[in-house]
């Protein structure tokens, strides 16, 4: 009888304490998938790193534009580029980011609940990057936001008030730029939900700047002298180191855009690589075979346009992918600027539209058409790989994207220009910006 007991004691410990270990292995499971999200230091580091190599493209861009100006014009094109530097470090803080990446309203744009940051802290947003912090990932966005208007600031080059810049560029930013990226990035935005696959900002960044810069040149007119006078780039070594510091920044703009230190990140930061060496390569030889001589403002040209094309697709193809858009690239920018100075004859000072809007819309198509989900699981097939359905998607979003930006571009230019004017009087202009705007010269020989 002691015995039948003790066995059956026994037994029961064996049972509780078998039931209790394999209870903790799926505690222990539930603890880590509820657990709130961990902070990865080398993601973390990743991000920061990218997010300071995409803070140089921006006075890395007026190096490029400075260069590609008249000697007169030289500093007011880099102080452009460095104000908005400022003023969209200050508004995406206050009330950008919240626009952007902000709890939804009607799929259309983030509420003000963020607003100054406000929520926002060092913990991980889980809805947009799960291993990083919150204001790691701000910051990174911060980073297009600031470049994407000064883009622009090249297609009113050596014509446009300084003054006019600055009133400009807040609301531009507010009312066109955070919208499409809440539309595009944001959670539930309409585009995003819609299936569009933009990996590092081709409609966000690129269609809308450029789209933007187009509706700004016709609105402001040709400068002074166009199709007369030598406009001629006054120093293309200048513009030169510019697009080096371009191509250098874009690895953070496209592998960032990873959102974590992984294999996708290398998947994008190879084919940003050989996207913008083969539209640099096609745009030299195009260039060769119509005018006869390949220039350096043409191979440069042709990079930025690769970098371009392969921005929102950087994340969905493959290498092999990555040399057909670039070089698709390279030659259909060359022939879009091309085409504007001998048929259409408006003055894009240094071709905005003709690279990053033609640029933009051609590589958000192509995205359409070799995006894969062997490369990224989250993105989708295009149509080369069985999914005709994404091109139509794609074709859409970049449409609207581009409408939605010319439109509100012209509407905010004509509001100002009621208020103060947008363009320099031509005394002004002829004398050159560097001495009206800034009273200061960008050489004293």
């Amino acid at each position: 009888m002691f015995l039948k007991k003790t066995l059956k004691s026994s037994l029961w410990k064996w049972v509780m304490f078998s039931g209790l270990f394999s209870i903790i292995p799926l505690y222990n499971a539930f603890a880590q998938a509820t657990a709130a999200p961990t902070i990865d230091s080398g993601d973390s580091s990743f991000i920061l790193i990218s997010a300071a190599l995409v803070m140089i493209m921006t006075p890395g861009l007026g190096l490029f534009y400075a260069g590609m100006v008249r000697t007169k014009n030289v500093l007011n094109m880099i102080m452009e580029s460095f104000v908005i530097l400022c003023l969209i470090s200050i508004q995406w803080v206050l009330w950008g980011y919240t626009l952007s990446f902000g709890p939804d309203i009607n799929h259309l744009i983030g509420s003000l609940q963020w607003f100054g940051l406000a929520g926002v802290g060092q913990a991980p947003n889980a809805d947009y990057a799960a291993t990083i912090p919150a204001y790691a990932f701000c910051m990174f966005q911060a980073m297009f936001a600031i470049i994407t208007p000064a883009l622009i600031t090249g297609t009113v080059a050596e014509r446009m008030k300084f003054s006019a810049l600055i009133v400009f560029t807040v609301p531009w930013a507010t009312v066109v730029y955070d919208p499409l990226a809440h539309w595009v990035w944001g959670v539930n935005g309409f585009l995003r939900n819609m299936g569009a696959l933009d990996f590092a900002g081709g409609t966000v960044v690129h269609i809308s700047s450029g789209f933007s810069a187009l509706a700004a040149c016709l609105f402001l007119g040709k400068r002074k002298g166009y199709g007369v006078e030598d406009m001629a780039p006054h120093n293309l070594t200048m513009t030169i180191i510019g697009a080096s510091l371009l191509w250098f920044g874009w690895f953070g703009f496209n592998a960032g855009s990873a959102l974590a230190a992984n294999g996708l990140a290398s998947s994008a930061f190879l084919v940003t690589n050989t996207a913008a060496a083969a539209a640099a390569l096609s745009w030299m030889l195009t260039e060769w075979i119509i005018k006869g001589k390949p220039t350096a403002l043409g191979i440069v040209s042709g990079a930025v346009a690769g970098l371009v094309a392969i921005t929102p697709a950087s994340g969905y193809v493959g290498p092999v992918s990555s040399i057909i858009i670039g070089g698709i690239a390279g030659v259909v920018c060359y022939l879009a600027i091309l085409v504007k100075v001998k048929i259409f004859g408006y003055d894009d000072s240094l071709d905005v539209f003709g690279v990053h809007g033609v640029g933009g819309f051609t590589g958000a198509l192509l995205t359409g058409l070799f995006a894969q989900k062997i490369v990224n699981s989250a993105g989708a097939d295009g149509l080369f790989f069985g999914n005709a359905k994404q091109f139509g998607i794609q074709l859409v979003a970049a449409g609207i994207s581009a409408v939605y930006a010319f439109v509100m571009t012209i509407i905010l230019l004509w509001g100002i220009n009621l208020i103060m004017g947008v363009r320099v009087k031509t005394q002004e202009e002829e004398t050159g910006l560097d001495l009206t705007q800034h009273g200061e010269s960008g050489y004293n020989l």
